[in-house]
């Protein structure tokens, strides 16, 4: 077959996203800690971007409506002029100056490590890595088995268990099994007690010598009835270690008492604290909405290089280029965070208005809503309200809650139409004031929900059970 040239005239659509509007996207999926991040980010790379001071909100007249360069368009007073062309002289100069006759303002650090409160020294926690290399400095082991012992104290998760298998140790600290073997039953011998375990059954099993509890009937439940120990299933358990209910019970008490989590007091973990995205307040019978600006940086265009980029006599092609360039980087992320905040704004105020009832009397007047019905109620994309509610939180009289909380299934009642969320809230009540030795299984809570007017199916019941992480009533059973 003979092989030709030709021309063909295809139509397609396309959707294109320019670098511009995957910015504004990913500025309004942003949570208000990394946006801060971003923020400071942009001004460091873009130098038409500075931190301005607080705007006065105070008695500010109502936008008309002016263009985005207007807006930003800086004062031509000498207040705003650099320092060079008021003082006639740089911030270098005088630094420099007064730096010749020894004196140290404590303007610049010089790259010297800043002063340590000895409080501060004493408040940190010790890391779990060097309590453990402290422990095997002192140990008069020989310098084979120490560096095998580093390699396995290295390999130990945030719990304090080793991740890595013993023929991996053994080949990184290019020994035999037998020393890897020696060199972790040494790390398991320090301090905390199931440090270097490779299960939960070891780490319980290395806590019992320190507590003298070797060769007692708690070893065995641990060693020899262990899956039935997981499923709570002690009759069974008793029976095959030939042994009382009663003495079982009580040396199951004791291994309720060992630490699963051998590392817990050495995390060095801090704590998170969440940050409200959005603010809502009830004022005179109106609810306030209020956007969380604290530690934004206040962004305005550099006076200093608009002057400079205005004079185009004093720039080359490629510097007026570079400048140009930033400068509708700068408009543009200006633009993308003013249109961010007016979104978060107006899906808040959707939210507020079809979940009046539950800001006003409670969790249980939660209605039902989904993404689709706010993005319908404010014009938008279903896709757009999904990027706004992800990973923000909201300030509000009920207290600090997601976004996503807002917006559950229907669940079908005698009364109409419940929220889902309203449904779990009733299902976790329902279990907190059960008997713990005798708690309810996932058809007696359908009975007691369809007695309040509720009717699920068992299985939607089990599924928001597992959604809330309670355990199935068997595994809540409290035998003493």
């Amino acid at each position: 077959m003979a092989q030709e040239q030709r021309l063909e005239l295809k139509l397609s659509q396309k959707l294109i996203l320019t670098p511009q509007l995957q910015q504004s996207i990913k500025l309004l999926q942003l949570p208000l800690l990394e946006l801060t991040q971003d923020i400071n980010q942009e001004l460091m790379n873009n130098p038409l971007l500075e931190e301005g001071l607080e705007r006065d909100t105070e008695n500010k007249p109502e936008s008309t409506g002016t263009s985005e360069e207007e807006r930003f368009k800086e004062p031509t007073n000498e207040i705003e002029a650099p320092l060079e062309k008021i003082f006639g002289f740089t911030s270098d100069n005088y630094f420099e100056e007064r730096e010749s006759d020894g004196r140290d303002f404590g303007y610049f650090n010089d790259g010297a490590e800043e002063m340590t409160s000895p409080f501060e020294r004493n408040r940190s926690k010790t890391d779990l890595y060097e309590h453990l290399l402290w422990q095997l400095r002192l140990s008069n082991i020989s310098a084979e088995i120490g560096h095998t012992s580093e390699i396995i104290i290295n390999n130990l998760n945030n719990d304090g268990y080793l991740q890595s298998s013993l023929e991996e140790i053994a080949t990184s600290a290019d020994v035999g099994i037998d020393e890897a073997e020696e060199a972790l039953k040494h790390v398991q011998d320090l301090d905390p007690s199931g440090v270097g375990a490779r299960n939960l059954q070891e780490c319980l099993l290395l806590q019992l010598e320190p507590l003298n509890l070797k060769g007692t009937l708690v070893e065995q439940i641990i060693t020899e009835g262990f899956s039935e120990l997981e499923g709570k299933k002690y009759k069974q358990l008793a029976a095959k270690l030939k042994t009382s209910v009663e003495d079982l019970l009580n040396s199951i008490k004791i291994i309720e008492g060992l630490e699963p989590r051998p590392a817990r007091n050495f995390s060095s973990d801090e704590p998170v604290h969440i940050i409200p995205d959005v603010y809502v307040e009830e004022s005179e019978g109106q609810f306030i909405i209020t956007l969380n600006d604290e530690g934004i940086p206040k962004l305005r265009l550099s006076n200093y290089y608009r002057k400079l980029l205005s004079n185009k006599k004093s720039l080359g092609p490629e510097e007026k280029q570079f400048l140009e360039e930033k400068l509708r980087s700068a408009i543009w992320l200006l633009r993308s965070l003013d249109q961010r905040n007016k979104t978060i704004y107006k899906v808040t105020e959707s939210i507020l208005k079809f979940q009046e009832d539950f800001f006003r009397k409670g969790r249980e007047h939660l209605r039902p809503l989904n993404l689709r019905d706010v993005a319908e109620d404010l014009g938008m994309h279903e896709s757009t309200i999904s990027r706004v509610t992800s990973n923000k939180y909201i300030q509000c009289p009920q207290g600090l809650l997601n976004f996503r909380f807002f917006f559950s299934n229907s669940v079908p009642t005698a009364r109409g139409n419940m929220s889902s969320s309203t449904v779990k809230d009733l299902i976790r009540q329902i279990v907190s004031e059960e008997d713990s030795k005798n708690p309810l299984n996932d058809q007696k809570i359908v009975d007691i929900l369809k007695s309040k007017g509720i009717s699920v199916a068992r299985r939607t019941a089990a599924k928001y059970r597992e959604e809330l992480r309670i355990l199935s009533h068997m595994k809540r059973k409290k035998w003493f």
